[in-house]
């Protein structure tokens, strides 16, 4: 089976390294190429172009970099119609996917198609899976609540599970070695995974931190590789101590050794959640898209934590709430609050219980659904 398939953003790119050896796995025959980053260049892929060109969003930041979009999507869009694969599989990213699958099925109506990580249409924007169904055959979904609302738009999908759950865990050597490094109570911050986050967050954090940060605590600031010499720059500034990470065994022995934490929003409050970490979310946008978001969002909370855990015990600081001050209040009350803190952990338990902790891996989930997937369409008459 020849795949085409598609990430824009890093943890678009871990969940198709995972898919991909869930189907070299089930269907050693496949084959791939298409657009990812390290994750799926360790399965074999060979990006054609850098997936850090779309690695961008909100409505003032995407604008900058339009006629780069553009030109991508045209080039994306024109290798799947020259290679001819078996199978398109989009992963996350739906504003650049979509509009690639548009171009893509107007010379190729039959290709199928799979597209990974439903949008969360019960959040806001409920006509996007209306407006995906044409393009997409089937989803995989990574949350138990959204199934329903692809097949209510005419897409078949499966619940496959979270990647967070099969991530490997620190082992006692590397946090022992962690502890050694950096001896005493430790703290984590993580502004974000792309530049604009880390611009917009990493000042507010720096100072939120300086108000409440107790003496014997020091602070480790997880990134990923692309973002490590940006990040050092930005919390060099910052008015006390802060160690970036970046090689993968530290900073998984950073989120098992950590007591609390202060994040931008996202799936790293998952991973936080797999290591039973406490934390506080900060996170603000552009002006523009901010005021756009306001407009549209519909629930009181976008931690996924709380969502899946149907609970709200971590506590968020959005938009016009991120401020030094705020986040250094919520800081402080979680630190010196020990109930607070063992009541995220219960939530935290349940979230990982209902994203697939114990059972099989979700990309060899993936896998199976878009094999089951594509039998299924070639059994069907015609």
């Amino acid at each position: 089976m020849r795949v085409f398939i598609i990430a824009g953003e890093p943890s678009g790119d871990r969940l198709g390294g995972a898919l991909m050896a869930g189907l070299r796995a089930l269907a050693p025959e496949s084959t791939f190429e298409g657009v990812g980053g390290e994750s799926m260049a360790e399965q074999g892929l060979v990006s054609r172009f850098p997936m850090s060109d779309l690695s961008v969003m909100g409505l003032a930041e995407v604008l900058p970099r339009l006629a780069l979009l553009r030109r991508r999507i045209a080039e994306t869009a024109e290798a799947i119609t020259q290679s001819r694969p078996d199978l398109v599989i989009t992963i996350d990213s739906p504003d650049f996917c979509l509009r690639v699958l548009k171009r893509a099925r107007a010379q190729r109506p039959e290709l199928p198609v799979v597209h990974y990580v439903a949008p969360s249409v019960w959040a806001w924007r409920p006509k996007r899976a209306a407006r995906m169904a044409p393009l997409v055959d089937h989803v995989l979904a990574l949350l138990p609540f959204e199934p329903p609302y692809m097949q209510a738009a005419g897409m078949s999908c499966d619940f496959v599970g979270h990647p967070v759950v099969a991530e490997p865990r620190a082992t006692e050597a590397e946090v022992d070695e962690l502890r050694a490094r950096f001896p005493g109570r430790l703290l984590l911050a993580l502004p974000g995974s792309r530049k604009g986050e880390i611009t917009r967050h990493a000042p507010r954090f720096g100072a939120a931190l300086a108000r409440v940060l107790p003496e014997d605590m020091r602070v480790l600031v997880p990134t990923v590789s692309s973002q490590a010499d940006f990040m050092r720059s930005e919390v060099a500034r910052w008015p006390f101590a802060a160690h970036v990470l970046q090689e993968a065994g530290e900073k998984r022995a950073a989120f098992a050794a950590a007591e609390v934490a202060l994040a931008a929003s996202g799936t790293v409050s998952l991973e936080l959640a797999a290591n039973d970490t406490p934390m506080i979310i900060a996170y603000d946008v552009n002006r523009v898209t901010r005021l756009l978001a306001e407009r549209l969002i519909r629930l009181d909370t976008v931690t996924l934590v709380n969502l899946v855990s149907e609970t709200r015990v971590v506590p968020e600081f959005l938009g016009r709430d991120c401020t030094p001050g705020k986040i250094a209040e919520g800081l402080r009350e979680l630190m010196q609050n020990p109930q607070a803190r063992s009541t995220q952990q219960a939530a935290m338990q349940l979230t990982m219980e209902r994203l697939g902790r114990g059972g099989d891996a979700p990309g060899r989930r993936a896998a199976a659904s878009v094999l089951r997937f594509m039998e299924e369409r070639q059994a069907q008459p015609g």
